[in-house]
């Protein structure tokens, strides 16, 4: 079956989802996701070597992570775990590759008895790891001081963050790779997300080529990422990605050819990729009226659902069960003991307790920052594949919520 990529283009196909699997509930479109991991390859097709690793931070159920596998995907890894739901979704080691922050060397030797690939990012444990692993090749995560990205929580490659060695500090990584003589085999960055300034990737992509001249011997550069999704219909505050990737098609392949090696260029977007394929379902518990303002309260909060409460992030929302009514202004809450907004005065189709809402752009770093707080279950989710649906993760229960808990007798 064929669809438009628009879920809520379905309103009876989303209606009967939510009674079949209950609310609250998330729903990706696979073939949305498809859609956009073939647009970057598209886009980049003027790269002799491309790789285009999935961030799975953004979303990691396992069938998502196996999906993007068998189009061809690898994978960007943050954590110990996630390189472990990475494998058993049958990603090739070497086809991950983990830059942590701020972790143990520990952790650090874990992923190295996983044979994946490794991003560094701070000179102390360059050196250990170049005293434990002399012959492990290695990449290099560089700070390019540019202040990037949508929110100050998701702008990590400037002065003061804390992620990455500066740029300022590459003599410094020379020294003890000349002292270590050890592989290393790349350089990254990664200055933020919801980048719509094509700028901040060119300020960045300067800064790669001018610390990777002087290193002979690299396999890849790896530009993070940071692409921005429209978050409205209107919204023209996105990445552009196809004259971003004319430009730096250009330059990387000029780079090539002044260095004398192709070395393979490295893509790792999440968002871009899983973000406009999701939608959370909820349920209308009440509407509220005080002096100024209606509230429409859900069955769901920031234990699901934070973005809007961490980032001030915006979220499209839409009556599914009365899609053409008379428009009017609702504040969107959540039902937790606890300021949880999820839209303020925004203008949607008249709500009744018991309708069904859409929140758009679901799809990343929704569930996979979602909690049990207020000892709530975290829903389900759903993937649509084709026009076929599927229970990926079954909502929790209070056993789920008990049992890690060790009761002591007092």
């Amino acid at each position: 079956m064929k669809m438009n990529y628009d879920l809520t283009k379905y309103p009876k196909l989303l209606l009967k989802l939510s009674k079949k699997y209950g609310t609250p509930l998330y729903i990706y479109n696979f073939n949305k996701i498809e859609k956009q991991y073939v647009t970057m390859l598209n886009s980049f097709n003027g790269i002799k070597n491309l790789i285009i690793n999935y961030a799975c931070k953004a979303n990691t159920n396992l069938n998502i992570l196996k999906l993007l596998q068998k189009l061809g995907s690898g994978l960007d890894a943050v954590s110990i775990q996630e390189i472990e739901i990475a494998l058993k979704a049958k990603f090739n080691p070497k086809k991950i590759i983990f830059t942590p922050n701020c972790v143990s060397i520990n952790e650090i030797k874990n992923a190295v008895k996983l044979g994946v690939r490794i991003n560094i990012d701070n000179l102390s444990i360059l050196e250990q790891f170049c005293e434990l692993y002399p012959d492990y090749p290695i990449g290099i995560r560089i700070n390019p001081h540019i202040m990037a990205g949508g929110n100050k929580n998701i702008s990590v490659g400037h002065i003061d963050s804390k992620f990455g060695i500066s740029y300022y500090q590459v003599p410094h990584i020379k020294r003890i790779i000349k002292n270590n003589r050890i592989n290393v085999e790349g350089f990254h960055i990664h200055t933020g997300s919801d980048i719509y300034n094509i700028k901040s990737f060119l300020k960045g992509i300067k800064i790669l080529f001018k610390t990777a001249k002087d290193f002979p011997d690299l396999d890849y550069i790896n530009m993070g990422s940071g692409f921005r999704v429209a978050y409205k219909k209107e919204d023209i505050k996105k990445t552009d990605i196809y004259p971003l990737s004319k430009i730096i098609t250009n330059k990387f392949n000029k780079f090539c050819e002044i260095y004398g090696n192709n070395v393979t260029l490295i893509f790792e977007p999440g968002k871009f990729l899983v973000s406009e394929s999701g939608y959370f379902l909820v349920n209308v518990n009440v509407i509220k009226q005080t002096i100024s303002t209606v509230f429409a309260g859900i069955n769901s909060g920031f234990n699901h659902f934070i973005r809007p409460m961490f980032y001030n992030a915006y979220h499209s929302i839409e009556n599914i069960s009365n899609p053409n009514g008379l428009q009017r202004l609702y504040t969107v809450v959540g039902y937790i003991c606890e300021s949880d907004t999820f839209g303020l005065n925004r203008k949607i189709s008249e709500i009744h307790e018991g309708d069904l809402l859409c929140i758009k752009n679901a799809g990343a770093y929704c569930f996979s920052m979602s909690s049990n707080y207020n000892s709530r279950y975290r829903p389900s989710e759903v993937m649509i594949i084709n026009g076929k649906d599927f229970l990926i993760r079954k909502r929790e229960t209070m056993n789920d919520i008990l049992k890690n808990i060790v009761e002591i007798s007092v």
